[in-house]
């Protein structure tokens, strides 16, 4: 007879609050339920108070908000982007969408994300062709902020469009500015695994109003002020629905408190596997804060006796717990391999070494235990 497996364990899996049920019980009592009303209002709203921004649209994805983000910044055929490869693929695919050239920059080691000294040397290498890139989308890499003094001078310098792809970051923030606010525009994500979730859901962010007022026009197909459907422009279906910002606003009253349990996460981890031979985390550097959306470590095997990540990672899955090796960089993606990219070798180590522990806000004592025993028994063998 096979043996029975363990309860789950999640890498990041949806955690309810009690306010959420009550904000779609609403929707339905009164039919609310279609594109836009008075949630998706609210949680525009609350996202405004809670990241001292000026404006946000509440999207369908955070690849919907990047891609309008895009279009708004007048990114087109040929444009050439500047685009973190230590990233996901929605970072960049909104760039092909259109017809743009990413060009993928690799990271650095303080914070993970693009290294800045390796940005200005594409900048001006590519400058020397003749090519002036447009645009510059900054990735907040698991929640750890960028070295936004830098790439803010960046664009200033090179006259770029600076967007910030804050999909893990939300609550993070650098000496109190909060990730997303830094740029033209701030992309966030309420994917299922995210901090807070709508189910689905996405939201740009900026101080311009206008950019703001734009991107609600052509999320909601570009629909002319007429009493028949009239359309002036290509628009998109990418406005996020009154159920669903009715989720995002009861998650908006717990988002605090799922920061303080990340982070928890992370410190009980670090304590308690931080004196294994070859394991590494990533400190936050002066002035940084990181929601730890996600608890990262590494694994050297020349320091670890011969223990790599995918030994831990085999041997959580074997006993029903998820974890995931960090980010494939774009450049070694397939359907990436021919765009420019500047390289130092770096990203490809963190891939090869790095692994995403469970890092739920909703994990119990019991699961964070279970999690270190099976890693700190390979070491014991």
């Amino acid at each position: 007879m096979q043996k029975a497996l363990p309860p789950k364990i999640w890498l990041s899996s949806p955690h309810m609050g009690t306010g959420e049920f009550e904000f779609v019980k609403n929707a339905f009592e009164t039919n609310w339920i279609a594109p836009l009303g008075p949630h998706v209002d609210g949680f525009e709203q609350d996202l405004v108070r809670f990241l001292h921004t000026g404006h946000a649209a509440a999207l369908s994805s955070g690849t919907s908000a990047l891609h309008l983000a895009l279009i708004l910044g007048g990114i087109g055929p040929g444009d050439h982007v500047l685009c973190s490869s230590f990233t996901f693929s929605a970072s960049a695919n909104p760039i092909v969408y259109q017809g743009a050239v990413p060009v993928f920059i690799d990271s650095e080691t303080d914070t993970w994300n693009m290294d800045p000294d390796l940005a200005e040397e594409a900048l001006k290498s590519l400058r020397a062709k003749g090519i002036r890139p447009k645009a510059l989308v900054i990735v907040h890499l698991y929640g750890m902020p960028a070295k936004m003094d830098r790439f803010t001078k960046l664009a200033e310098e090179y006259g770029l469009l600076l967007i910030e792809d804050a999909a893990e970051a939300l609550g993070s923030h650098i000496n109190g500015k909060m990730m997303g606010t830094f740029g033209k525009s701030g992309v966030l994500s309420f994917n299922g695994n995210k901090i807070i979730t709508t189910s689905g859901g996405g939201a740009l962010i900026s101080d311009d109003e206008v950019l703001i007022r734009q991107a609600r026009f052509l999320s909601t197909q570009a629909r002319d002020p007429a009493p028949h459907y009239q359309h002036s422009q290509i628009g998109y279906n990418y406005r996020m629905s009154n159920v669903c910002a009715g989720i995002g606003r009861g998650q908006m009253q717990v988002l605090p408190d799922r920061i303080v349990s990340r982070r928890a996460n992370f410190s009980y981890y670090q304590k308690a596997l931080g004196d294994l031979p070859g394991i590494a985390f990533l400190p936050e550097p002066e002035g940084f804060f990181s929601n730890r959306w996600l608890t990262c470590i590494t694994v050297n095997p020349k320091e670890s006796g011969g223990i790599t990540r995918e030994h831990i990672r085999l041997a959580l899955e074997a006993e029903n717990i998820e974890s995931r090796p960090l980010w494939k960089p774009m450049h070694l993606q397939p359907v990436f391999e021919h765009y420019p990219v500047w390289v130092n070798g770096i990203s490809e180590g963190l891939f090869d070494q790095g692994l995403c522990l469970p890092s739920g806000s909703n994990l119990s004592a019991a699961d964070l235990q279970r999690v270190v025993f099976i890693i700190r028994n390979l070491w014991a063998r």
